[in-house]
């Protein structure tokens, strides 16, 4: 599996961006798909989970009401639009394939809050 995460960028508190992340080498529908940040000095946290159907079914607490995954099957890409963004939110972004037993990680895209 290959993926390859895209969008990041450095924006003022309150701002937005939209992540994308693009997959390739696995049957994408059939795949529950994860989006993950770590900042620095910190460890890897999951921010949001989408099922195969395109139901949310998870966001982290500290992104709730700001934050919103989707996905595209026909792209194979899944979406992680951050609204009212934060100076907290400055990390690296990651997304990652939840079932199949993969461990595939892409290279990430680092997003920067300044306030």
């Amino acid at each position: 599996v290959q993926l390859v995460e895209s969008g990041g960028g450095s924006v003022q508190a309150g701002g937005s961006l939209r992540l994308s992340c693009a997959a390739s080498g696995i049957i994408f529908r059939l795949h529950a798909i994860g989006w993950y940040r770590q900042a620095p000095g910190k460890q890897r946290e999951l921010v949001a989970t989408i099922t195969t159907g395109g139901s949310s079914n998870y966001l982290a607490n500290s992104v709730k009401g700001r934050f919103s995954i989707s996905r595209d099957n026909a792209k194979n890409t899944v979406y992680l639009q951050m609204n009212n963004l934060r100076p907290e939110d400055t990390a690296d972004y990651y997304c990652k394939v939840l079932t199949g037993g993969y461990d595939s990680w892409g290279q990430g895209t680092q997003v920067t809050v300044s306030s």
